[in-house]
């Protein structure tokens, strides 16, 4: 798995962080990879919680969160990805005068999160089917955040269920954009703010993301977020 991230194209990925807030990765996970996860949404022991989404107005759908530790991909996605997203977030920090700047390696992350309380896992699957959507939110749970997190499409053979990212500047109405998936591939953006540059310097605008209608079929998906839960 190590490989196959590091082969990825960081820089347009990087390049397209900046220009727009996400950036897709082009196919990383098998077939095979994608229905081994899907399988395991049925284990309920590899979970800490389910969370049925029209319970608490987020949407409709549902998601578990993976308990610790991790499956072995999901853990080695995590661990492969966040020391090639510290840098862009390190960036990101600096443009915005941040005094925040993140460890290269993900272990010494995860030890300032649980040494502040944030000691829950929080990548999790998501499973819709048709009817259901993600309402637009952002995936923050405490006082230490990471600035970018990914999502990996798992299936196929679904109509809808678009992954939808919205940005908003200031004094402006707010964007959206849509960004189409293939099987085992990433969408990467981020959490809730980025930089951009204007004629006065650089600021920060807010995003959200979510989930359009699925139409027909069942959609999963595996959220990699860097940052534990309190």
């Amino acid at each position: 798995m190590t490989g196959r991230i590091a082969g990825l194209d960081w820089a347009g990925i990087a390049a397209s962080l900046d220009a727009t807030g996400a950036a897709t990765t082009g196919p990383v996970l098998s077939p095979q990879d994608c229905a081994g996860l899907v399988a395991g949404y049925d284990q309920p022991g590899l979970f800490r919680s389910h969370v049925v989404m029209a319970r608490h107005g987020f949407g409709r759908g549902e998601y578990r969160y993976y308990a610790a530790p991790l499956p072995g991909l999901v853990g080695a996605l995590r661990a492969a990805l966040y020391p090639r997203l510290a840098p862009i977030a390190n960036a990101w920090a600096e443009t915005l005068g941040e005094a925040v700047r993140f460890p290269a390696e993900h272990a010494a992350f995860l030890d300032r999160c649980h040494a502040a309380g944030q000691s829950k896992p929080t990548p999790l699957q998501l499973r819709y089917g048709p009817g259901d959507y993600n309402c637009l939110h952002q995936d923050v749970y405490g006082e230490h955040v990471f600035p970018l997190q990914v999502v990996f499409l798992l299936s196929t053979g679904f109509s809808g269920g678009e992954f939808v990212l919205t940005e908003q500047r200031p004094r402006m109405q707010s964007r959206a954009e849509v960004v189409p998936l293939a099987q085992g591939e990433a969408v990467i953006f981020a959490t809730r703010h980025r930089p951009v540059r204007g004629s006065r310097g650089a600021y920060r605008v807010t995003l959200r993301h979510g989930v359009s209608r699925v139409r027909e079929g069942a959609r999963h998906t595996l959220g990699i977020i860097f940052h534990d839960a309190a």
